[in-house]
C-alpha cells in the first residue's frame, strides 16, 4: 500500500521510514544485546548477576513509569525534539554503564539514565508520530516497516557487538555504542510531527478539540485499555527474561558462546520479518485477535523448547518462532489504541498501556537473576512465562475495540 505524507511534511516516505527505523534500531538494538555484556562485566567486576539483572530490571521499570510523560510532550512539543534528548541522553548512560565503579553507578547508569532515554527513542514516540503522518489506512503497514528496518540494524548489531567485545573489550564497545546513538540524534527532524498535529487532514483520527484530559479520563474507563496493560505485561515479562539471561542459560547448559549469540542474532533478524508482517495484516484483520494469536505461538514455542532436549537444533527454532512474535505486539496494539481513542494523543496514551509492557520486563529481568542465584535454574522463570502467555491469549478476546467518544462527537480510528 503506498505511502503518503501529510502535506505539510517536506520528507519523503522512505526517508521518513528509514529515520524511524534507525532510532527504533540503534535504541531496541542496544537494549537487544544487554545479555551479551553481562557475563564479560560482572567477570571483570566480581559481582553477582542480581546486580546486573537489577539494572536492568530498574531500566524497564523507569522506562514504563517515564513513558506517559515522554509520550505527553511529544504530543504537545512535538516527536523531534523527544527523540534528540533521547539519543543524547542514551549515549550518557552507556557511557556511565561502561565506566561504572559500583553497582550503584551500574544501575543508576545502565538503569536509570538508558530507562529515560529509552522513552523517547522508542515506540511511543516514534510509532505516534508515524501514526500522525501516514494515512490511517497505511498506519500499520508503515509501523511495520519501520519495525523491520530496526530490526534489521538490531540483528546487524549482535555480530558487531560481539566482535567489539572480543577486540576491543566491553568497556570499549558500550563507549562506541553510546558515540553512534548520539549521532543519531540527527535523525529526529525527519520525525517532525508539529504540524501534523494539528492538521485534521493530516492527523485523520482525532477531533482537534479534543483535550488530553478528556482523552485520557475515556482511555481509564474503558476495559479494552486495561486488558491491553495486562496483556502487554506478558511480552514484557518474556523479553526482558530471554534478553537478559538466556546467552547465560545457554552457557549454563554446556552450549557454547557462540550459540547465545546466534540465537540473539536470530531473534533479532526473524524479528524483522515479523514486525513487518503483523503491522501489515493489522491493516487487513482485527488487531486483537492477532495479539491473541501471537501470545498464542509465543507460548507454545517456550512450551516446546522446555519440552525438548537443548541442541542447536531446537535452539534456532525456538528463537526463529520467538524472534517472528519478538516485537509484532507494538504495531498491534498501537494499532489497537489508535482504533479506539484515536492518535492525536497516541503517545501518551501507549506510554500508559506500556506500563504494563515494562512491570512485566522489570520483573522479567530482575527475577531471572533473582531466581537463578537463589536456585541455580531457571526453571521456575520458564514457569511463569508459559503461565503469562496463556493469561494474555484470553485477555485479548473480550477487548471492545470498536472507536469511542471523547467531546461528544464520534473519533474517526
Amino acid at each position: 500500500m503506498p505511502l503518503k505524507p501529510p502535506a505539510s511534511s517536506p520528507v519523503p516516505p522512505t526517508l521518513l521510514l528509514a529515520c524511524a527505523g534507525i532510532v527504533l534500531g540503534l535504541s531496541m538494538g542496544t537494549r537487544h544485546v544487554q545479555g551479551l555484556f553481562m557475563l564479560p562485566l560482572l567477570a571483570e567486576h566480581g559481582w553477582g548477576r542480581t546486580s546486573f539483572s537489577f539494572a536492568l530490571g530498574l531500566q524497564v521499570l523507569v522506562w514504563g513509569a517515564v513513558q506517559p510523560l515522554a509520550g505527553y510532550l511529544a504530543d504537545r512539543r512535538g516527536t523531534g525534539q523527544v527523540i534528540a534528548a533521547g539519543c543524547l541522553l542514551y549515549a550518557a548512560g552507556l557511557v556511565i554503564e561502561a565506566w561504572a565503579p559500583s553497582t550503584t553507578m551500574l544501575a543508576l547508569g545502565a538503569g536509570l539514565v538508558v530507562g529515560v532515554a529509552l522513552t523517547g527513542t522508542t515506540f511511543a514516540v516514534v510509532y505516534g508520530a508515524l501514526s500522525r503522518l501516514v494515512p490511517a489506512a497505511s498506519r500499520g503497514t508503515a509501523q511495520g516497516v519501520a519495525g523491520a528496518i530496526g530490526g534489521l540494524i538490531q540483528f546487524m548489531l549482535v555480530p558487531l557487538c560481539q566482535v567489539g567485545i572480543d577486540g576491543l573489550g566491553w568497556s570499549r564497545t558500550l563507549q562506541a555504542m553510546a558515540a553512534v546513538i548520539a549521532l543519531s540524534a540527527a535523525t529526529a527532524w525527519c520525525l517532525d510531527d508539529r504540524r501534523a498535529r494539528t492538521e485534521a487532514g493530516a492527523v485523520g483520527a482525532m477531533d482537534a478539540g479534543a483535550s488530553p484530559r478528556s482523552v485520557v479520563g475515556t482511555a481509564l474507563g474503558h476495559s479494552g485499555f486495561w486488558l491491553l496493560n495486562l496483556g502487554f505485561l506478558s511480552c514484557g515479562f518474556q523479553l526482558a527474561f530471554l534478553g537478559a539471561h538466556l546467552p547465560a542459560y545457554l552457557q549454563d547448559a554446556g552450549m557454547d558462546a557462540s550459540a547465545g549469540v546466534n540465537a540473539i542474532a536470530l531473534i533479532a533478524a526473524a524479528n524483522a520479518v515479523g514486525t513487518y508482517v503483523c503491522g501489515r495484516l493489522g491493516d487487513l484483520y482485527r488487531r486483537k485477535y492477532l495479539l491473541a494469536g501471537l501470545y498464542a505461538v509465543r507460548t507454545v514455542a517456550m512450551l516446546l523448547f522446555m519440552a525438548l532436549p537443548l541442541s542447536n537444533a531446537s535452539l534456532y527454532g525456538f528463537a526463529l518462532v520467538m524472534g517472528a512474535t519478538w516485537l509484532g505486539t507494538v504495531p498491534l496494539t498501537s494499532g489497537v489504541i489508535a482504533q479506539i481513542f484515536g492518535v492525536r494523543y497516541i503517545g501518551t496514551l501507549f506510554g500508559l498501556v506500556f506500563l504494563g509492557h515494562q512491570l512485566g520486563g522489570f520483573l522479567g529481568a530482575w527475577l531471572g537473576g533473582l531466581v537463578y542465584d537463589a536456585t541455580r535454574s531457571y526453571a521456575w522463570m520458564w514457569f511463569i512465562s508459559v503461565g503469562l502467555g496463556v493469561a494474555s491469549v484470553l485477555l485479548h478476546l473480550p477487548i471492545r475495540d470498536q472507536s469511542v467518544e471523547h467531546t461528544g462527537r464520534p473519533v474517526l480510528a
